[in-house]
């Protein structure tokens, strides 16, 4: 299967998931306490390569999967209704498309609120500074009030990269660089 199948794939299924968790959610008028339950699973999983080989492996039967996150999850404290949820992903042998569905529902939250879902990475930390002041360059670019979902990616030496909706913006110093070495490439 082509790469470009494979996460289209990925990304209807990330999709259908997250917006039955957001449906079961709203519901439950559990919106607020699910977020934060998907945003620190989510944080898990940028934090911890065992945690995202487990997602990710199809190695791992899914009853290994199930046991290994109901332990994960207790020791969070995470709430039942993504502990639950997240559990029966794995059932359905579909933690593969785990990362794609904390950003679908994430994207959702944030249009449900009226905002917009800006993806940054940076080779840093931002502060919140510099957060603020990233935020009120997007908001008035977009004209929309934006959430932040902000990642730490040091093999960009520099710079950020920024999604919003279908536009990225790419001011890395290793884009930067690559850019540089091709340029060369066709001078020499």
């Amino acid at each position: 299967m082509p790469v470009t199948e494979a996460s289209s794939l990925t990304s209807g299924v990330a999709l259908r998931y997250a917006s039955a968790l957001f449906d079961l959610a709203k519901d439950e008028n559990a919106l607020d306490a699910v977020e934060a339950d998907v945003e620190a699973f989510g944080k898990m999983l940028d934090e911890s390569e065992d945690l995202r080989r487990l997602t990710e492996s199809p190695l791992y039967s899914k009853g290994e999967q199930v046991a290994a996150l109901d332990a994960v999850f207790q020791k969070a404290e995470m709430g039942p209704l993504a502990s639950n949820f997240f559990k029966v992903v794995a059932e359905n042998r579909r933690l593969f498309a785990v990362r794609g569905i904390v950003r679908a529902f994430q994207s959702l939250m944030s249009a449900h609120r009226g905002e917009m879902l800006a993806e940054v990475t940076s080779a840093e930390p931002l502060s919140e500074a510099n957060e603020t002041q990233l935020r009120q360059i997007l908001a008035e670019q977009t004209g929309r009030a934006i959430k932040l979902a902000t990642k730490v990616d040091p093999s960009l030496i520099g710079g950020l990269v920024v999604k919003v909706g279908s536009r990225m913006i790419d001011t890395s110093l290793r884009t930067r660089l690559n850019s540089l070495k091709t340029a060369m490439k066709e001078v020499g």
